[in-house]
Formats: C-alpha cells, sequence, structure tokens
C-alpha cells in the first residue's frame, strides 16, 4: 500500500476507495475526489475525454461509491467509453439522465451549468 491509502482506502492506483462507503448511493460532490470530479465534469462537458482509459476510471469510481449498475454517472461513462470504442451514436437519454444526476449530487444548480 501507499503512503496515502490505509486499511480501509484501498486501490490500485492513485484514487483511493473508500470501503466503507462504497455503494452507498448518497454521493455529494464534496465526496468525489479531485480527479474523478475534473473527468466527470468533462464527460458532461463539450469537448468530454476521448481516452477510455479515463472514462473507464471515473466510471470505476462511480459504480463503486454510487449507485452501482444503476449508478447514472456510471452508466454514462460506460456509454461514452462504448461509443469511444465503436464509434457508435451515444443515448441521449442516458446523457440527460447524467446531467440530471449532477445537479442532484451538487455539481451545479442547473443543468446547462455543466455545459
Amino acid at each position: 500500500m501507499s503512503q496515502q491509502q490505509s486499511p480501509r482506502d484501498v486501490s490500485i492506483d492513485e484514487i483511493p476507495v473508500d470501503i466503507a462507503n462504497t455503494q452507498s448511493s448518497d454521493v455529494h460532490a464534496s465526496d468525489v475526489p479531485e480527479e474523478i470530479e475534473s473527468i466527470t465534469r468533462g464527460l458532461a462537458g463539450e469537448q468530454p475525454p476521448t481516452n477510455p482509459i479515463v472514462v473507464l476510471k471515473a466510471a470505476r469510481w462511480w459504480y463503486l461509491h454510487g449507485k452501482g449498475g444503476t449508478d447514472p454517472a456510471f452508466q454514462w461513462a460506460i456509454e461514452w467509453a462504448r461509443h469511444l470504442a465503436t464509434d457508435m451514436p451515444s443515448d441521449v437519454e442516458r446523457f440527460d439522465e447524467f446531467l440530471e444526476y449532477l445537479v442532484t449530487v451538487g455539481f451545479a444548480d442547473e443543468r446547462h451549468e455543466l455545459r
């Protein structure tokens, strides 16, 4: 374990996974690590990340700390990674759910502020 990790915070990279708070489904913007927040905001922006590994890093965090497979941020990150890998159009409804979720979590007061 690196010096930043404790027995209850483990991860394969520098972003810790708080075991006690996995799949709590009660995420607040202040709970999100800076790197994951940056990637997540990028996924909501006009020029989302184009590296699927980066996108999957955010997906992993949201899966573990959000609502698991039903978490809208996780679902959108997976949808965007699929789009990057296959060049197939992405699901606009899933994107809208993602933006609504980010407002609920506290990333912005209104959806339009995320774009």
